[in-house]
């Protein structure tokens, strides 16, 4: 099993800031990512889309979700 990282890996390599993991919601759906103190979106971490804010939540605190591609 991969083990989770409590922060945003996309946010860390594309802004170079370590910034917790939470539930977000667009216009698709609820997903896991990271936001900047003042609650502006900065990456999209999941795959996935949940159409429930607690299905999404669940996701995260069980890890059943599936990191986005990092770059290398």
């Amino acid at each position: 099993m991969q083990t989770r990282k409590p922060y945003g890996l996309l946010a860390l390599q594309y802004c170079h800031i370590r910034l917790p993991l939470k539930v977000l919601r667009s216009a698709a759906g609820y997903y896991i990512g990271t936001a900047n103190e003042l609650g502006g979106p900065c990456s999209r971490e999941s795959n996935e889309y949940w159409e429930l804010e607690s299905e999404a939540e669940r996701a995260l605190e069980a890890g059943r979700w599936t990191q986005k591609m990092i770059l290398v």
